[in-house]
């Protein structure tokens, strides 16, 4: 098991999550984060950090979907990213819309 991030977290990308991870697994894009499923240690420590819950273990229903990606995503040309910054100017807009992987960019972040 390891632990993914969902499409609930685009156009929101709160990266509270990130300073807890103890080994670096998060990646950033522009409008979202994913975990690097081989290098995350199943810890869960994430988990409770993440302000509206876009973070799941990839065996739950929600999270089944998004191992490839976030795996695909990790490994390839988005950066690491270890510490918090603030979540999206229009966050709060978008944190209770449903389906948003239509909104989801391939483009990285900056990392840091």
């Amino acid at each position: 098991m390891t632990y993914v991030v969902t499409d609930v977290c685009i156009n929101c990308k709160y990266s509270d999550c990130v300073e807890v991870c103890p080994v670096d697994c998060f990646y950033e894009g522009e409008n979202m984060l994913v975990i690097n499923p081989d290098e995350c240690i199943d810890c869960g420590v994430c988990v409770p950090e993440c302000p509206i819950d876009a973070i799941v273990p990839d065996t739950d229903e929600r999270g089944e979907p998004f191992l490839e990606l976030n795996r695909d995503y990790s490994t390839g040309p988005w950066p690491v990213i270890t510490r918090r910054k603030d979540g999206m100017p229009d966050a709060e807009k978008y944190k209770d819309m449903k389906d948003k992987i239509k909104l989801f960019s391939e483009k990285p972040g900056e990392g840091d």
